[in-house]
């Protein structure tokens, strides 16, 4: 796995079965992690204004203030990536802890993404993985026997 992870290797965000609709959501209780689970249909992008809805429903209480606005950020260019770069469906899922957020979107393509300078001549394209890679508080790629997962971390408090 090449991770840019501090504190800690990898975890594993244990799979939770969805609803007919595709999509999973939980709460707090007793010390469980809230828990956003959604899938991806190839291409459609207009899943990612939704995948914020729902993660900005999913923190709606949690961490300091602008934390769930980085969360969406990040999530929205990991959702864009994964359905503009691989042509396939992809899953996004979200596991909030008391003092941390974990958010990872599993593709079928194994091709790991790349953090580059954007080209300033070049839109808003390359910029993704660059706002990943300053804003997270952690992230990596986790290979699979078909695909990866990009995963990023962030802390309740403010870095």
């Amino acid at each position: 796995m090449n991770s840019q992870a501090r504190g800690g290797g990898p975890v594993a965000i244990g799979a939770s079965s969805a609803r007919t609709a595709g999509e999973e959501t939980g709460s707090t209780e007793r010390g469980h992690p809230a828990r956003l689970r959604r899938r991806l249909g190839r291409s459609d992008l207009r899943a990612v204004p939704e995948a914020r809805r729902e993660l900005r429903e999913l923190l709606r209480h949690w961490g300091e203030p602008g934390r769930s606005e980085i969360a969406e950020l990040l999530t929205s260019e990991l959702v864009t990536n994964a359905l503009v770069h691989t042509d396939h469906e992809a899953v996004l899922t979200a596991v909030v802890g008391p003092s941390q957020l974990r958010v990872e979107v599993r593709d079928f393509v194994g091709r790991r993404p790349r953090v580059c300078a954007p080209d300033t001549g070049d839109g808003t394209h390359g910029r993704g993985m660059v706002l990943v890679d300053s804003l997270a508080d952690a992230w990596g790629v986790q290979p699979h026997e078909v695909g990866k997962s990009v995963w990023f971390e962030l802390d309740a408090d403010a870095a």
